[in-house]
């Protein structure tokens, strides 16, 4: 087992997150100014020199300071004294900078396709009807062979639907010009918050976010969401498909001597504000079953009750900063929080919650058998990295020297349902340092195709045509007639088409032969939030 991960200290002792039990997720609290960020810095770094890779969104900016060592002012000094650190060495830690506009980070992108029609549906506010024509939109570009990579994609095929309702409403069911034109509302008010820069092509591997640097140390992964948290339906959404991200590739570990990677999410409250019950059901599943996966998931918010209860049941390890108790769910927020946590016969809990001072913080984590250990009064250790941000040339510096850079860092925009229903020709050349695609018909797949679509999806598509309207009926002649009918098949007198022997043979044998390729190729795409639970994507 790995060593234990000492963040405080108490009167009774020093408070450790053993790694072993650090994928049981873990909440920390706190009213504003109480010392959430320096909990969760030193947090991060303790598990980035265990080696545990780390994940965590910067609201503020100052976070960016891990990359670089602190420094020992006398305040700081008095402080290692008082908490019997002797020897502390200040150290910078290995970090990846991400960003979704790509100006404070690498940038960080996601294909439409992937991202799916419910978890766009709650980026663009969509009512449930809504919703059912983006779930039909997607279903007709699968069914049509459409690649969905990037907000022009996806705005060309609601038109090409919207144009072409009348000849879809009867296979796929209605399509309403009203919902159409309210999708199309929305995408123009997504692109104009930055969303035309998330969504593209290369898309990220989540596999880059779990590395260790020479020294056997996890990276820190700090994506610059300073711009981004003013878009909140945007920032909870990016990180909820991360999180379904790494929840559908990562195969089952079970029980680890460390986690494959620990994911922090600041912020927290604005994943669940205005969620659908169905939403919440999803995370909570998420929340329940990605530890086994080698993840730990921990919650940053203000108040104890942002977070269901049904989740806040799977978080074992607790940080609980001060709360104020000025209003009745300020009130409830303490009795809440003092309630979860084992009791210390030593103090009240409830009471001592409204009194810590700043960086003082109730403390239970689990212990080797998993249960939670007697809340602790404890003061939090200070990070050996700097205090505050980066300067703007120290980050840049970072991100030139980033290996990431050269897979990320030029858009790749390849033929897509963009280009096949306006007839145009892709718009760039893949980045420069990309591994070229193989040349087509060698039945290779393309290895530029970030999106994680299949071989078959890659593949050139026809120009989509709207459906035909039936073949008029035709008289029969006699018993050949019947004959013909019988083999061949037959239209009835309103238009129906009743299938021959002959016909129905054929698809018979085209069902079994094309079951047997898309078992092979894994074309069906098989879309919605946290898409592995609902059934995975094949």
């Amino acid at each position: 087992m790995s060593e234990p991960l000492y963040l405080a200290k108490s009167d009774d002792g020093y408070p450790a997150l053993l790694p072993q039990m650090a994928n049981r997720h873990g909440l920390i609290t706190g009213a504003t100014g109480t010392g959430k960020t320096v909990t969760l810095q030193s947090m991060a770094e303790r598990l980035s020199y265990a080696g545990v890779p780390v994940f965590m969104a910067d609201v503020k900016g100052d976070l960016s300071g891990m990359a670089a060592a602190g420094v020992v002012t006398p305040k700081l000094e008095t402080r290692l004294k008082d908490l019997g650190l002797e020897g502390f060495v200040p150290y910078a830690n290995p970090v990846a900078f991400w960003d979704v506009f790509g100006q404070g980070g690498i940038p960080v992108r996601a294909t439409i396709s992937d991202m799916g029609p419910l978890l766009l549906a709650r980026l663009l506010n969509l009512n449930d009807t809504q919703t059912g024509v983006l779930q039909l939109v997607f279903k007709i570009a699968d069914d049509q062979g459409l690649l969905l990579l990037d907000l022009k994609d996806l705005r060309a095929c609601i038109q090409y639907v919207g144009e072409n309702a009348k000849e879809f409403t009867t296979e796929y069911g209605n399509v309403s010009t009203a919902s159409i034109g309210a999708i199309q509302r929305g995408l123009l008010t997504l692109e104009e918050q930055g969303g035309e820069l998330f969504f593209g092509e290369p898309m990220l591997d989540i596999h880059d976010l779990m590395q260790v640097d020479a020294n056997g140390r996890g990276i820190i992964n700090v994506l610059a969401a300073e711009k981004l948290i003013h878009s909140p339906a945007l920032y909870s959404t990016f990180l909820l498909w991360l999180l379904s991200e790494l929840f559908e590739q990562l195969p089952e570990a079970g029980d680890l001597d460390k986690p494959k990677l620990v994911f922090f999410f600041d912020e927290a409250h604005l994943l669940f504000s205005d969620a659908p019950q169905a939403l919440t059901d999803k995370v909570e599943q998420v929340v329940r079953l990605i530890r086994s996966k080698g993840v730990g998931v921990y919650f940053v918010t203000q108040n104890p009750l942002d977070v269901p209860e049904k989740i806040l049941g799977q978080l074992g390890n607790r940080v609980q900063h001060a709360l104020r108790a000025f209003t009745p769910r300020d009130q409830k927020a303490v009795q809440a929080a003092a309630q979860t946590m084992r009791a210390n016969p030593k103090f009240d809990a409830a009471t001592v919650i409204t009194e810590l001072g700043v960086g003082e913080a109730l403390v239970s984590f689990l212990d080797e058998k998993g249960r939670p250990t007697v809340v602790d009064r404890s003061t939090i250790f200070p990070p050996a990295s700097r205090l505050g941000p980066l300067s703007a040339e120290e980050r840049q510096a970072i991100i030139q020297a980033s290996p990431l850079l050269a897979t990320y860092g030029q858009t790749i925009d390849r033929e897509s349902a963009y280009e096949i229903l306006r007839g145009k020709p892709a718009a760039s050349q893949p980045a420069p340092g990309a591994i070229p695609a193989p040349p087509a018909g060698n039945g290779a797949p393309d290895v530029n195709d970030w999106g994680n679509h299949s071989t078959a999806e890659a593949r050139p598509r026809p120009t989509p045509q709207p459906r035909q309207s039936a073949p008029a009926p035709q008289e029969s002649g006699g018993i050949f007639g019947t004959i013909g009918e019988m083999l061949g098949g037959s239209t009835g007198p309103r238009g129906g088409k009743r299938e021959g022997m002959i016909e129905a043979a054929a698809k018979s044998a085209a069902r079994g032969m094309a079951g047997t390729v898309g078992r092979e190729l894994g074309k069906q795409i098989l879309r919605g939030v946290l898409g592995s639970i609902l059934g995975g994507r094949r």
